[in-house]
C-alpha cells in the first residue's frame, strides 16, 4: 500500500514541476529580452518618476521625438493621464529602406497620494523629457493646529 502511494505522490510532484515549468514559459512568451523594470511597461509606454517634494508633485516623463502639440495631459483630483502620439514618415521625397522607429500612440495614468490644484500645473518639454509641477491643493496640505 505505501508503494503505491509513494508512486502517486512521485506523478503529482512530477505533474506540478511540469505545470511550474508551462506556467513560466507562457508567462515569458512575449517579452522582450530586457531586464529590470523594463519589463514591468509595455513597448508604448513612456518611462516614468513620480516624486513628492513638501507641497507639490514632480513627474518626469521620457518621451524623446514627440512635440508638445502631440501630449495631452488631463487631470481630475488625484488622477492624472498622460497621452500622446508620435508619428514617423519619411520627408517628401524619401524612400524608405528601413523603419524602426514606428508611428505610435501611448497612455500612463496615475493615482496621485494626494488631489491637485489643476490650475497652477506647470508642465515643460524639454530634451525630450516632460516635467510636470503638481502643486498640492489646499484642502490636501498639512495645517498646524493650535490648541486654545
Amino acid at each position: 500500500m505505501f508503494t503505491r502511494m509513494n508512486e502517486i505522490d512521485r506523478m503529482f510532484g512530477a505533474m506540478d514541476l511540469l505545470r511550474t515549468k508551462m506556467d513560466r514559459l507562457f508567462n515569458e512568451m512575449g517579452r522582450p529580452y530586457l531586464h529590470g523594470p523594463a519589463l514591468t511597461l509595455g513597448t508604448n509606454s513612456p518611462r516614468t518618476n513620480l516624486m513628492e517634494n513638501g507641497d507639490k508633485f514632480e513627474v518626469r516623463a521620457e518621451l524623446p521625438g514627440i512635440s508638445k502639440d502631440d501630449i495631452s495631459i488631463k487631470i481630475q483630483g488625484n488622477y492624472l493621464e498622460i497621452s500622446g502620439k508620435r508619428a514617423i514618415e519619411p520627408p517628401e521625397g524619401y524612400k524608405l529602406h528601413r523603419n524602426e522607429r514606428s508611428s505610435t500612440t501611448f497612455s500612463r495614468s496615475f493615482t496621485l497620494p494626494d488631489e491637485v490644484d489643476a490650475e497652477k500645473v506647470d508642465a515643460t518639454l524639454k530634451d525630450g523629457i516632460l516635467y510636470l509641477t503638481l502643486p498640492k491643493s489646499e484642502a490636501a496640505k498639512p495645517r498646524q493646529i493650535t490648541i486654545n
